[in-house]
């Protein structure tokens, strides 16, 4: 089992999901540097962290996060940023485009001094400040074999520019690259500090009992036998047995589910329980790293590592299409020496260097990011998050969509569904009496009862309250002794009760008056009211199979997939239980999402193709775990999502064959000579402006779902 705390988690977010440059949109890629530049396979080199071009500052954004105590070192030392310009990035882009800008003003006023050289120191300083990583990638890629690169192409065609007195289009080309870059490496960042906070929910001491003392330790101190002592309000360590003899927890770290669960002597209690009442005793059962929760946070990093590294379009299309440009521009320059017999090298030259110019990829640059740009807004618009615009495109591949329940399809907040007084009880003085008695006290269950009441509990009087730990509450109410729990409640004080209540599958709060069986009252947690509308529409967007997988029990979790209607239901899962049934779809060949709110999902979550947060009531891990965000907690959005995802891959297709077609056109036309700079410019920058009208067209569309 990896240490969960271990260095692996760095290297893993570096590599996990990497994307590149045309994927300006992502917000959990990793920059490009040349030491990727230099592999044979590109850019997806493993222990990113520690390329030995980071001292030259190519690093760009390179955040070891917060210090925090952790064990490992060469990490998380210093919480300083090894970018240029530290913790201002932007800094330097920013100044270029400035310059850009100004530059570009200049040149439309037709002002005086700013001709000749003094134009050309300008530009080349606005290219120079974002551009000289770019061209030192290029260079240092070379001896690895990777010569026919991004970086390449980038060079030459905005050099080109330069060569040619376009000096504005190749500051604008470099800018947006670098830019983008600037934007992945950011969020990359994020993710990391996100998935380390996800390892502040372990315990990081435990009091142990050890020959009649009490020593405070580290778990990973603690042996296989020893007695753990837990008091109110804190984490439980280590997985372990209960000795004493009954006590409270707090599950939702592990399972999801906000209804505490009490635990009898003998009774397994797992790392990551919040032990709710009473100072408990636990015979530990297994060392640190075998617990259940190290195992969750294990599955975090494992799961991220296994996710699929997407070779993004504009790599595969660079490695074919940049030899063939520079090959045919040398070609061009050289090859009519032996053709023409006027042939002036000057002449040719330039022909070649306005076809390296029409070559320049911008155009593409621009229009496949600004689609993703337009689906982004969109769905953001609609409170949906996406962190990367590839996950647009798998969200479009979906044919599986696996939900957790608590907080997904239901509210995740506990409400009265049912009151069944007994004869000779009427039904509004039954519910009085219960919720007198259970606003003595905080249990999630006692709140929705007195929540379902209303004022009318706050005029009785409560006095001789006792709480029976995992049974109930006993008082007097009213000058009445009232029972209210569960059915254990009544059989210790001998009240008998009808079958019925045995026989009821959803949570029950029992009641007696007296000594008589007075009715009971049952809780549920509520369905989202727009839960059977989001499996409608996934069924309409041609979602195949609808799995819910759940850690309440499961004939709790049965009845709910009925009602709404779903293909496959599974209750009382643990986190490896779920992430199970999701590799078996995996296995199967299934491209799916699911979708989570706790804790307990991030591992699934960060497993799935496509892993999808509830962001208003989620766990900070879930969320950052996640590739998408639901911000306003309605699962209808997931469909949303996928009517966006579908009509961005549509928009970025057209805009990709706009491009290839005119350039196609535009680069016949310069290699026969017949082709000037203003050819090239629209080939470039026409084309850029008629993909952003293209992609604009997506803000306007309507998303919006039918009953």
């Amino acid at each position: 089992m990896p240490d969960p705390s271990s260095d692996k988690l760095n290297e893993q977010l570096h590599t996990a999901k990497q994307v590149n440059p045309e994927n300006v949109g992502a917000l959990t890629r990793e920059q490009l540097t040349p030491a990727a530049a230099a592999s044979p396979q590109g850019h997806d080199v493993p222990g990113h962290d520690h390329a030995p071009t980071d001292q030259a500052g190519l690093h760009v954004g390179h955040d070891h996060g917060p210090p925090r105590q952790i064990d490992h070192s060469g990490h998380d030392h210093d919480g300083h940023n090894h970018g240029p310009a530290g913790d201002r990035p932007y800094l330097v882009p920013g100044i270029s485009l400035a310059l850009l800008l100004g530059g570009i003003a200049l040149d439309y006023f037709g002002a005086g001094f700013f001709t000749g050289s003094v134009r050309l120191i300008w530009y080349a300083v606005a290219y120079l400040l974002v551009g000289w990583k770019v061209i030192r990638s290029a260079v240092l890629s070379i001896p690895g074999g990777n010569i026919f690169n991004e970086f390449l192409l980038m060079s030459l065609a905005t050099i080109g520019a330069f060569a040619i007195g376009e000096y504005a289009e190749g500051v604008a080309v470099i800018l947006f690259y670098t830019v983008g870059e600037l934007f992945q490496d950011a969020a990359v960042n994020r993710a990391k500090r996100s998935i380390r906070a996800l390892l502040e929910i372990q315990a990081t001491e435990v009091a142990v009992l050890r020959d009649g003392q009490r020593l405070v330790l580290d778990p990973k101190q603690v042996a296989v036998g020893d007695v753990i002592e837990v008091r109110p309000g804190e984490k439980v360590a280590l997985d372990g047995t209960l000795q004493s003899e009954r006590a409270s927890f707090n599950t939702a770290a592990l399972t999801g589910e906000s209804v505490p669960q009490t635990k009898q002597r003998g009774e397994l209690v797992l790392a990551g329980m919040i032990n709710q009442d009473t100072l408990s005793q636990i015979t530990v059962t297994a060392g640190y790293r075998d617990t259940k929760l190290s195992k969750i946070l294990a599955m975090v990093q494992d799961a991220v590592g296994r996710k699929a590294k997407t070779q993004q379009f504009i790599t595969k299309f660079a490695r074919i299409y940049t030899p063939i440009v520079v090959a045919l521009a040398v070609l061009l320059t050289l090859l009519p020496f032996f053709f023409v017999a006027d042939y002036v090298l000057r002449d040719w030259l330039y022909r070649a260097l306005v076809f390296l110019v029409i070559s320049c990829p911008c155009a593409l640059v621009i229009s496949i990011p600004l689609g993703y740009f337009g689906g982004i807004g969109a769905a953001s618009r609609e409170g949906i998050l996406f962190k990367g615009s590839n996950f647009l495109d798998v969200m479009r591949e979906l044919d599986t969509v696996v939900m957790d329940k608590t907080g997904t399809l239901t509210k995740g907040v506990f409400a009265v569904q049912q009151v069944q007084p007994a004869a000779g009880f009427e039904a509004a003085k039954f519910v009085a009496l219960a919720a007198a008695l259970e606003a003595k006290s905080t249990h999630p269950i006692a709140r929705a009862v007195v929540e379902y009441a209303g004022p009318a509990e706050s005029a009785l009087a409560v006095a001789d309250v006792e709480e029976i730990a995992g049974h109930g509450l006993r008082g007097t109410v009213g000058g009445q002794v009232v029972l209210a729990g569960n059915a254990r409640l009544l059989r210790r004080f001998g009240v008998e009760y009808p079958a019925v209540v045995d026989a009821q599958t959803d949570t029950i709060v029992v009641v007696a008056v007296n000594g008589r069986y007075a009715g009971y009252l049952t809780v549920a947690d509520e369905i989202k009211p727009d839960a059977a509308l989001a499996v409608r529409a996934l069924r309409a967007e041609g979602i195949s199979k609808l799995v819910m997988l759940s850690g309440d029990k499961d004939v709790i979790v049965q009845r709910v997939a009925r009602e709404l209607t779903i293909d496959e239901a599974h209750g009382g899962l643990l986190p490896e239980d779920k992430a199970r049934y999701v590799q078996q779809y995996l296995a199967e060949g299934r491209i799916l999402a699911f979708v989570g709110d706790g804790v307990n999902d991030a591992p699934v979550v960060a497993l799935a193709n496509v892993g999808i947060a509830m962001g208003g009531l989620g766990s900070d891990a879930t969320i950052e775990t996640a590739d998408v965000v639901i911000q306003t907690d309605h699962p209808s959005k997931i469909a949303t999502a996928r009517r966006i995802a579908r009509a961005t891959h549509t928009v970025v297709w057209q805009n990709i064959w706009l491009a290839f077609l005119v350039k196609a056109v535009v680069l016949a036309l310069g290699a026969g000579g017949l082709a000037t700079m203003w050819e090239a410019v629209f080939a470039d920058v026409g084309v850029a402006l008629l993909a952003i009208i293209n992609a604009v067209r997506i803000q306007r569309m309507n998303f919006s779902l039918s009953e």
